[in-house]
């Protein structure tokens, strides 16, 4: 599986695509073609059943890690074993997709 991405959508377009309400809080997302494991990027996420733009790390960092240095790895999950791998299975079971 791929370890890059890339992001290079205008912020309107997320705010559009995703039902955003940036309001006066827009980011200034500059296009990035070599998104790698670790780094910074911007991800939509869910809470209250409202859809926000924040910045993240991008790999997985499970609770029981001294730090974030194993998060390069834990990118990739199968479907069907992640609600039985121990790095994935306790964020599986705390999704709470609507």
């Amino acid at each position: 599986m791929c370890g890059r991405y890339l992001h290079y959508a205008p912020v309107e377009l997320l705010e559009r695509t995703f039902a955003l309400d940036l309001g006066s809080q827009r980011p200034n997302l500059e296009p990035r073609y070599n998104i790698a494991p670790t780094q910074f990027a911007p991800i939509v996420s869910a809470t209250d059943r409202k859809r926000s733009l924040n910045m993240a790390h991008w790999g997985l960092v499970p609770s029981w890690a001294q730090d974030r240095s194993g998060a390069a790895r834990l990118i990739n999950a199968r479907g069907e074993t992640v609600a039985s791998k121990p790095s994935f299975r306790s964020a599986f079971k705390s999704l709470d997709v609507w």
